[in-house]
């Protein structure tokens, strides 16, 4: 299994970005897939997931401001950020989980950079 983002770039404070996430090369569904983030010295955190049934949670920080969407094609999911504030400048990384049974397992992205400076 393959996870790959995109949509990551520079923007200023109140700007907008849109991320998209696909985990291609698994006959399954994913069980979740979720967005976390990595700032420079601090450690990785969940944005956002999003389950199979899609239900969905995200870190207080971004409440309000950032939507996670399943997307039409298979195993794809976006992550549009509103209101984008300096602090969320990190890199930003995709997880996509499946489960068969009794197997678990996780596959990360390379990240994406978004930047957030004026």
């Amino acid at each position: 299994v393959q996870v790959m983002e995109s949509g990551g770039g520079s923007v200023q404070p109140g700007g907008s970005l849109r991320l998209s996430c696909i985990a291609s090369g698994s006959i399954f569904s994913f069980s979740v897939m979720g967005w976390y983030r990595q700032a420079p010295g601090q450690e990785r955190e969940l944005v956002a997931d999003i389950n199979a049934g899609g239900s969905v949670s995200y870190a207080d920080s971004v409440k309000g401001r950032f939507t996670i969407a399943r997307e039409n094609a298979k195993n794809t999911i976006s992550l549009q950020m509103n209101s984008l504030k300096p602090e969320d400048t990190a890199v930003y990384y995709c997880k996509s989980r499946f489960q068969v049974i009794l197997d678990t397992r996780d596959y990360w992205g390379q990240g994406t950079q978004v930047t957030v400076s004026s």
